[in-house]
């Protein structure tokens, strides 16, 4: 809905991601998923209901988002997200980085190492983007990570 889309995610009426040509709306409240982020407020609340000392908390959300992209190579109006926040004491981007890292390691089956580079989105501060070493030629260079070692993966930001 709107409602857990923008409005508890404080994005104002006048945001670009409420624009027709980048949300599909089902009607003027209604609007398919545009991102798994809908999930840290309905948690959120939940968290805040909860009578305990333990305000600590993990969530990891994933499922299909919808936007209004030209299907082409790169883009799709629909594709898998994957969301997570953690809330609690003494939390840094170390425990991201290992959780990432643990992530991809379990997705491939396989020892990976990633990177985090510095990046810039209005929305966030600080803010990294992710990359994983190739799982298919070992970082070693081939046609997937155009000779790099490295797989563009994800973005991350700490809010």
């Amino acid at each position: 809905s709107d409602l857990y889309n923008f409005q508890k995610l404080n994005l104002p009426l006048d945001h670009p991601a409420r624009d027709m040509q980048d949300t599909f709306y089902l009607d003027n409240n209604l609007v398919l998923r545009t991102h798994c982020t809908n999930m840290t407020s309905r948690m959120l609340t939940k968290l805040a209901s909860l009578k305990t000392d333990d305000n600590n908390l993990a969530v990891i959300s994933y499922g299909n988002v919808y936007r209004r992209d030209d299907d082409d190579a790169t883009h799709s109006h629909q594709f898998m997200q994957i969301d997570g926040f953690v809330v609690g004491n003494k939390i840094s981007f170390a425990n991201l980085k290992w959780i990432l890292k643990y992530m991809c390691q379990r997705l491939f089956n396989k020892d990976i190492n990633i990177r985090l580079r510095p990046s810039y989105f209005p929305f966030t501060e600080p803010s990294v983007e992710v990359d994983v070493s190739c799982f298919k030629c070992d970082s070693k260079g081939c046609f997937i990570c155009k000779k790099t070692g490295w797989i563009w993966n994800t973005r991350c930001w700490n809010d």
